[in-house]
């Protein structure tokens, strides 16, 4: 295939790339080169790829999921349209909205999309999400150009695909959620992308529990000044009494002369405790979590700690947020409906500081008049003020005024000479 071939737009968007074809999965799993086999269920294995899978899932499932229609001046939140109660309380009778954000979230962290079959009422409404397991779908084309999904059901994972074996669903009857990819339609894992990263990890988990487990302290080598008739025996004997964790640091007694020549090293001589701390901050970067929200917190400080805490949301939390709500507008709204409504995950609440910095920062809006007290109010999940009683009045401090204005009052001010109420003439 020529140069201009391979970069043809007709030609290199006729099929979606997609190295997760079948149920092998053989770009994520394999061995890396620690020796160990890494998939979506050892990875989970490790504390670190737990703790951000969790981090992020759960940061996703619990911000606020509204409906809004746009106003010819904001917004207003839609309570009355069917996606409402789907996506904020119940996207199926099975789960609750939590618990499928958190399900599809996690999905995307490990395998690199999150798939969820859409089910429609006779009139093409939405009534029912149920996820769909990433690692058996597959997405190709028909003749026509057009998207498909593939899945593979072998359990009992979803009631409304009846049969077993391959199900073809069309690209409207299911929501895809991709994550970074090559193509824009398939997205990478990024277990797989960092998989020896991974394998690092388990690698280390590994050769640490096995010290502990077989690793007598003391241990080395027994020399004896004879000739031993049964040194199994010997041997046997001596792991019996002070092989493992339990038995560290007990007393040997040796007999016949027998010598013990100690040659293991420690792990901290080893780097051993160095390169598992190491690790977490691997896959914390992998995941773009910051060190103190997995447990380390040696570059963190009172001073510090908070503003990496915004970032987070910035930085990391922002992108997943606008890829989510863009795949839910894209999937659930019709194409009349896109020009009325809008879905928003609201981040509001993660980027607030503490309640000084609030009530300071209220204050600076309620005084310069862009913050009534009923907009304070709803920020701070509190009920309003009735209208009537002045909830939903703008002030301004009352000494400010407009350039242009400046001196106005002094020389309205009556001059001397002149009647009471007569002023003075602008000069």
């Amino acid at each position: 295939m020529g140069i201009k071939e391979l970069f043809h737009f007709g030609r290199a968007r006729d099929k979606p790339s997609d190295y997760y074809t079948g149920t092998d999965y053989r770009f994520l799993f394999g061995p890396t080169t620690s020796g160990k086999s890494v998939n979506e269920f050892t990875a989970m294995q490790t504390t670190a790829v737990y703790s951000c899978v969790r981090i992020l899932s759960e940061a996703i499932a619990s911000l606020p999921l509204n409906i809004y229609r746009y106003k010819a001046a904001g917004k207003e939140r839609v309570y009355d349209h069917p996606l409402y109660h789907i996506l904020h309380d119940e996207p199926n009778p099975e789960m609750t909205s939590f618990v499928f954000r958190e399900t599809l979230m996690s999905h995307l962290l490990i395998w690199g999309n999150a798939y969820a079959q859409i089910i429609r009422d006779g009139a093409g409404r939405v009534v029912a999400l149920y996820p769909l397991l990433p690692d058996k779908m597959q997405v190709d084309r028909d003749e026509h150009g057009e998207l498909y999904y593939l899945y593979t059901k072998s359990s009992y994972e979803n009631p409304n695909v009846k049969q077993y074996g391959q199900v073809r669903l069309s690209r409207y009857d299911v929501l895809h959620i991709p994550g970074l990819g090559f193509d824009g339609l398939v997205g990478y894992s990024p277990i797989a992308m960092a998989k020896n990263a991974v394998g690092i990890s388990l690698a280390c988990e590994e050769y640490g529990a096995s010290f502990f487990a077989n690793g007598a302290n003391p241990s080395g080598v027994l020399e004896h000044p004879g000739v031993l008739k049964d040194p199994a025996k010997v041997r046997d004997s001596w792991n019996e009494v002070y092989r493992g964790s339990g038995n560290a640091h007990k007393i040997a007694v040796l007999e016949e002369g027998m010598k013990y020549t100690p040659i293991s090293i420690s792990p901290e001589e080893a780097q051993f405790l160095e390169t598992r701390k190491f690790q977490i901050d691997e896959i914390a970067r992998l995941y773009r979590i910051p060190p103190h929200m997995v447990g380390d917190l040696e570059k963190s400080s009172f001073s510090n700690i908070e503003q990496q805490s915004l970032e987070f949301v910035k930085y990391t939390l922002d992108p997943w947020v606008i890829r989510w709500e863009q795949a839910l507008m894209r999937s659930l709204l019709t194409p009349a409906e896109k020009q009325q409504y809008f879905i928003k995950l609201n981040v509001d609440g993660l980027l607030r500081g503490d309640y000084q910095s609030r009530m300071n920062g209220y204050a600076t809006g309620r005084q310069n008049g862009w913050l009534s007290a009923n907009d304070i109010r709803e920020l701070e999940d509190l009920n309003p003020i009735p209208a009537e009683e002045g909830g939903d009045l703008y002030l301004i401090n009352g000494n400010m005024t407009k350039l242009k204005d400046a001196g106005i009052f002094a020389a309205s001010a009556p001059a001397s000479g002149d009647k009471p109420g007569q002023g003075g003439k602008n000069t």
